[in-house]
């Protein structure tokens, strides 16, 4: 499989898609709203997890001494794989690192018991930023039912407080390099074919869905809005971050894909547009699809 390069867009409305760790939607220094590449990634690895797919990278919870901890990065691998001993061939720990979904797309770092492996990942994102002009951060107020525990003669329940946006666009820029794993294929021999159509049709189908299926409290107004996907023609195909190329109207709610067109042009093999076409109008000769039913819009 030739590189595939691509965008992902994610609609947040009354929701706060990626916080820092003050509460507020992440910014750079001069106020641009953008979500970090985890922010991404991590509703893709819950949805694989809750499939049953084995996934490495994910926080997953221990009962150790009757306390309840997060599992170790060694814990998380002997839960999905078994032991490691002195013995263990880093053949053996690598095969089994790219049996989870997540590493076989993100890659790994991977050291414990004298496993010191890295593993660069055929799937690399950009950050997504927000492409929406009139984004407002929304502060609410929240009642506890409960009293403050930190004050004995505390008479009256907590106030918290819940930080959205009105509304907000992200745009995540994408690449697909098959030939990251290349020099694999040749360490672990048939046991390894690299990144395969399989392994690509898995990232496609949670890359349109996986923030629409992920409901928690900030999370509940967030959703897949677009995606685009660019198979390359032949190996000589370098493209650059496709975000920056889409123009996103914020008063009409339309992106405009001209600049990518002229772009990709003569470049492609197959190009695919999905998007959500009853909030969403999107400008291009391409071919369009339904984001939700993956049915083509004439």
């Amino acid at each position: 499989m030739n590189r595939v390069y691509g965008v992902i867009g994610i609609k947040a409305k009354m929701a706060n898609w990626n916080a820092d760790f003050t509460g507020r939607p992440k910014s750079t220094s001069n106020g641009d709203i953008f979500g970090s590449d985890k922010a991404l990634k991590y509703p893709m690895k819950k949805m694989w997890e809750n499939e049953g797919k084995k996934v490495l990278f994910i926080k997953s919870w221990k009962d150790e001494k009757g306390s309840i901890v997060p599992r170790k990065l060694e814990d998380r691998y002997i839960l999905l794989f078994g032991e490691i001993t002195d013995k263990t061939p880093t053949t053996e720990v690598m095969q089994n690192l790219f049996k989870a979904t997540d590493v076989k797309n993100f890659g790994a770092t991977f050291a414990e018991k004298k496993q010191n492996i890295s593993i660069t990942g055929a799937v690399q994102f950009g950050q997504g930023f927000n492409k929406f002009d009139d984004t407002n951060i929304e502060i609410q107020d929240i009642l506890s039912p409960f009293a403050d525990s930190t004050k004995e003669d505390a008479k009256q329940s907590t106030l918290g407080t819940k930080i959205t946006v009105d509304e907000a666009h992200y745009f995540y820029g994408f690449s697909i390099n098959p030939a990251n794993y290349n020099e694999y294929k040749t360490l672990l021999g048939d046991n390894f074919q690299g990144y395969s159509e399989a392994d690509y049709a898995e990232f496609k189908k949670v890359a349109l869905v996986s923030a629409t299926s992920y409901s928690t409290n900030s999370k509940v107004g967030c959703e897949n809005e677009f995606a685009l996907f660019v198979e390359c023609k032949n190996d000589e195909c370098y493209l650059p971050d496709l975000s920056d190329y889409i123009l996103f109207d914020s008063q009409n709610r339309s992106i405009d894909l001209s600049q990518v067109e002229e772009l990709i042009k003569d470049k492609y093999a197959k190009v695919e547009v999905f998007y959500n076409p009853f909030k969403l109008d999107v400008k291009t000769s391409l071919n369009r699809f339904n984001i939700f039913t993956q049915e083509s819009i004439a």
